[in-house]
């Protein structure tokens, strides 16, 4: 069964048509991107699929009793106020010492629980967030532009990290972003959009529709097979690129 399915949704929001018959469902296990120019409704589909807002038409089922570990785009802490990673982690439930340390681990960071917040680097703090989302045990990871302020190395980084999470426990993903030479890579299908659907498929299928070609020139696909990595599923068998090793350090 789908773990989140649209069927015909559309969204207005104050009188304006965002997005129209949008027909999506992500499967456990898969990594799901969801790219679009700016204003092409990336976000508000993403807040319809989490039931943040309400389809004004066709329907958004989500799975009964589906756990959701949501990476926010950023949040803000105030820099006067001490606090470590493993307090953050803490917050709003209190969860073991055991499990702060199992999460970040699974994100990447396995020594920094006694670190202040304030003084982790950006891409720290991102998979500090993400240990945050792992707390839950998730079926899907939802991440939103995850990685906005990162650079390009370490956004790489972050969503190799991601797929090792995902061939780790097996949840699924879903990602919105801009970042299209770096994501494209990362996931198993890429959904395009502005305004609905213009083209779905793997990356490699969706880089080259003239949908997404016509939304964003061709200058992407250099970098594709840089950052493809092989999460050595059967159908991945035969497209082993090994440079995205040098990106991801």
């Amino acid at each position: 069964m789908s773990l989140i399915t649209a069927k015909g949704t559309g969204i207005r929001l104050g009188g304006r048509t965002i997005l129209s018959n949008v027909d999506f469902s992500i499967a456990p296990g898969e990594i799901v991107t969801i790219v679009g120019p700016n204003g092409s409704g990336k976000s508000t589909l993403l807040r319809a699929l989490l039931g943040a807002v309400a389809p004004s038409s066709g329907t958004v089922v989500r799975k009964p009793g589906l756990r959701i570990g949501y990476v926010p785009q950023k949040l803000h802490i105030d820099p006067s106020l001490p606090m470590t990673v493993q307090r953050f982690l803490n917050l709003p439930d209190r969860v073991s010492k055991k499990q702060v340390r199992a999460a970040l681990e699974q994100a990447g960071v396995p020594e920094i629980a006694d670190r202040q917040m304030t003084n982790l680097s950006g891409g720290q703090f991102q998979r500090v967030l993400l240990a945050r989302a792992l707390l839950c045990n998730p079926d899907i990871l939802v991440l939103d532009e995850a990685t906005q302020g990162l650079d390009q190395r370490g956004s790489a980084a972050f969503y190799q990290q991601i797929a090792e999470v995902r061939g780790a426990i097996g949840c699924a993903v879903l990602m919105v972003s801009h970042e299209l030479h770096v994501v494209m890579a990362a996931s198993d299908r890429v959904v395009c959009i502005n305004g609905h659907i213009c083209c779905e498929g793997t990356p490699e299928v969706v880089a080259t529709a003239p949908e997404y070609r016509a939304l964003f020139g061709t200058g992407t696909q250099g970098a594709l097979a840089l950052y493809r990595h092989d999460h050595n599923h059967s159908h991945d068998h035969g497209h082993h690129h090994d440079h995205h090793h040098e990106a991801a350090e």
